[in-house]
């Protein structure tokens, strides 16, 4: 009690910053706080600070957005090149560098893809605009997901968080290549062939055993540039750097050029990036929206396709894939865990607003519906239901591996 009496704000901020939590309630605040100036007398502030307009110019070449794309654009392809270093790892070391464990939490990624995806084709099929939006309730928010796992504390086996950590992995990857295919412009063929030549230098670099990150780095800063310009979306070429960022430093065997960059961007984009791209785009406009705005096809389709086509899309391909003896449920988890982690992937929050600045983007404001709506409902739904769920299913104390594994 002394200790936590004798704690400044500093050490109270800096443990804050470092628990499991923090990026989770972060985002949460940063989209509250959107809301209520998207639907307050600061709403025309809201917008114009999303319009500035910035520019960047080297001689007679200069990219110039407003604020809101450089988010989505720049600050989105650091969150996509974690997303990859992480991945990598994983792959080469982690949990998913066992076949073992790739097989159910990939099985269940893909239903939980394909049936949210279903659900809104199935309720949006008539319109052609519309249908542009089938892959917005396909993401996990892992962030957000692993927020609201958080509040049920050591109650919550291990193997839980990592099922729940390898399924979004695997979702990510999902979205990364749905993005890749269906929402990339006309392509540029000279800014492509600059973006793949610094593909092949990245690839040399690796080969050649180069450690320094700053070369790498430097090298993705004029990809990402390239991929910009290409039509391809820029947040990509995050993902394609990270793949070739060495786990190991062959002169120095204790350092990992992969893992060190890893730990220094995960609180800035925990903390920094992902508030920053909630408070961008999750202003959603309520007022004066109703019964026929809110419950429009598209939000609708949006919202049962993240509450229920999440949760429907993974339990029933994870039972098939253990029934079928192709994968066996992690140990300390039984049904009811599996299914209340399913409930709680249908939170979708920023891959989903992501994957819908994409889609409707550009005709924001001309069209008769708001898939943010959906977003939210959705996201909301599935993080209560699946925490009240799992907080009724879960022991009250730390999980008992034989009783859970009997249930």
């Amino acid at each position: 009690m002394e200790q936590q009496k004798n704690k400044t704000p500093t050490d109270i901020l800096s443990e804050f910053a470092k628990s499991e939590s923090a990026g989770g309630i972060l985002l949460m605040f940063a989209a509250a706080i959107a809301m209520v100036l998207a639907n307050s007398g600061f709403s025309d502030l809201y917008e114009q600070l999303l319009s500035v307009t910035m520019e960047v110019r080297v001689g007679n070449f200069g990219i110039d957005k407003p604020m809101l794309l450089w988010i989505n654009d720049g600050l989105m392809a650091v969150f996509f090149f974690l997303v990859g270093l992480e991945l990598k790892r994983e792959l080469v070391e982690g949990e998913l560098s066992d076949t073992r464990n790739i097989i159910l939490p990939g099985i269940g990624a893909l239903g939980g893809m394909v049936v949210p995806a279903i659900i809104y084709i199935l309720i949006n099929h008539k319109d052609p605009i519309a249908m542009d939006g089938w892959a917005i309730p396909t993401a996990t928010d892992i962030a957000f997901a692993l927020g609201v796992l958080s509040l049920l504390g050591s109650r919550v086996p291990v193997s839980l968080k990592i099922f729940l950590t390898s399924l979004a992995i695997f979702d990510d990857v999902g979205a990364i290549i749905i993005i890749a295919i269906f929402y990339s412009a006309k392509l540029s063929f000279t800014a492509l062939m600059v973006a793949l030549a610094c593909i092949a230098v990245l690839f040399v670099l690796n080969r050649l055993k180069v450690s320094s990150t700053s070369v790498y780095l430097a090298v993705g800063l004029v990809m990402w540039v390239a991929t910009l310009k290409s039509g391809v979306h820029a947040t990509l070429s995050g993902v394609v750097l990270a793949m070739f960022i060495p786990i190991k430093d062959y002169k120095n065997p204790d350092f990992s050029p992969l893992k060190t960059l890893e730990h220094d961007l995960h609180a800035v984009v925990m903390l920094f990036v992902i508030p920053i791209f909630a408070f961008a785009n999750a202003g959603v406009e309520l007022r004066g929206q109703g019964f026929n705005e809110i419950f429009h096809a598209v939000p609708l389709g949006v919202m049962l396709g993240l509450f229920l086509g999440k949760q429907v899309g993974i339990m029933v391909f994870c039972w098939a894939a253990i029934k079928m003896g192709w994968a066996n449920l992690p140990r300390a988890m039984n049904w009811k865990c599996l299914y209340g982690t399913s409930i709680l992937c249908g939170i979708g929050f920023t891959m989903s607003l992501f994957i819908g600045s994409l889609a409707f983007g550009e005709m924001a404001g001309q069209l008769p519906f708001d898939e943010r709506i959906g977003i939210v409902l959705g996201s909301l739904l599935s993080g209560l239901v699946g925490y009240l769920f799992l907080y009724i299913c879960l022991p009250n104390n730390k999980p008992d591996l034989k009783q859970l594994s009997a249930d």
